[in-house]
């Protein structure tokens, strides 16, 4: 686990937070998540919620940041709608986002204690989609 702490991406909190409040309604839509791409963009999407395992909201913002041309994300949030602050991501999405960007910054934590950490922080000894292809 890294030792050295990233800076906190405020910017991204607030953009993931202000989408939480104006657009999770109902129980379809209860995450926001923001991700900040390699040219400084910020990507925004809510989860879509359903009993069979509907996409979390950091899924969404891959498949949002791809239809943008955004193929490099830097940093990446989760916010809870009815103001329950930055949501750790799931395992699935610690794998997805570990696989998809394993340079990515993962902001977590609460209040005063947020903290970016490397997506491969929250996921010791884990198993790199990519280190097992077959080479072309």
């Amino acid at each position: 686990m890294t030792t050295h702490p990233h800076p906190v991406d405020h910017e991204l909190v607030e953009a993931a937070a202000h989408v939480a409040r104006t657009r999770c309604r109902g129980d379809n839509h209860t995450v926001a998540a923001a991700a900040r791409a390699g040219d400084g963009r910020i990507i925004t999407a809510v989860n879509a919620y359903h009993f069979t395992g509907g996409p979390c909201a950091e899924l969404v913002v891959i498949g949002a940041a791809a239809a943008q041309g955004a193929y490099e994300l830097e940093t990446m949030v989760a916010v809870g709608d009815r103001d329950r602050g930055v949501i750790p991501p799931c395992g699935r999405c610690r794998q997805a986002l570990l696989d998809y960007f394993p340079a990515l910054k993962v902001i977590v934590g609460t209040g005063e204690r947020l903290r970016a950490v490397p997506v491969g922080d929250l996921l010791p000894e884990s198993y790199v989609w990519h280190d097992h292809q077959l080479d072309a």
